[in-house]
């Protein structure tokens, strides 16, 4: 399914990805260039993983609480049936969705909307996590955000998960998982073998 252009800005979108670990400011950050758009009269729309239940089953929630209305999806096609009028489009936790989110993405963009993806750029294993690598490569803009090590204080960018229980996808918070940074992730990582 294509979206045709709106008021004829075909091939004027682009594409923003927002990634990090846990507790980085993803969705902080994804929340803050929604809000800006709505000050500046733009007609936005946010989309979330139906799966993504931790705070709110209709809002996007960042850690502190901030927080703002979206629509869950049970998969990415939805976002093209689900997308009216908007101009900006935002979406939450990009890692759970299957990898047909960057075509969703391109041709979003193609049809003259700016899209604002957040998630995590790496799974609990620090490998490259769901449709994130590949929406980074295609994405117009890239901001990587960065978490505090709750071990030794450096710039974290891995998710560490405590337990080496469950898949691959385990929804938790700071219970279940922690940021740091490399140096610890990888004596974290020999603990647990």
């Amino acid at each position: 399914m294509f979206i045709e252009p709106k008021y004829g800005n075909h091939g004027k979108g682009w594409i923003e990805v927002v990634c990090g670990s846990m507790f980085s400011g993803k969705t902080e950050e994804l929340i803050r260039r929604l809000k800006r758009a709505k000050i500046a009269n733009q007609k936005t729309e946010i989309f979330k993983p139906a799966i993504d239940t931790r705070y709110d089953e209709q809002q996007v929630v960042s850690h502190d609480a901030n927080a703002i209305m979206s629509t869950p999806v049970p998969a990415s096609g939805n976002i093209l049936l689900l997308v009216r009028e908007a101009s900006v489009v935002g979406i939450d936790e990009a890692q759970f969705f299957d990898m047909g989110l960057v075509e969703v993405c391109e041709q979003l963009a193609h049809s003259g909307l700016r899209v604002i993806v957040a998630g995590l750029d790496m799974d609990y294993l620090g490998k490259p996590f769901g449709p994130m690598p590949n929406l980074m490569a295609i994405a117009d803009y890239v901001t990587k955000v960065h978490a505090i090590c709750v071990q030794c204080g450096d710039i974290a960018m891995h998710s560490y998960r405590k337990k080496n229980e469950g898949g691959l996808v385990v929804l938790g918070e700071k219970d279940l998982y922690e940021p740091r940074c490399r140096r610890c992730f990888l004596e974290g990582m020999d603990s647990q073998k």
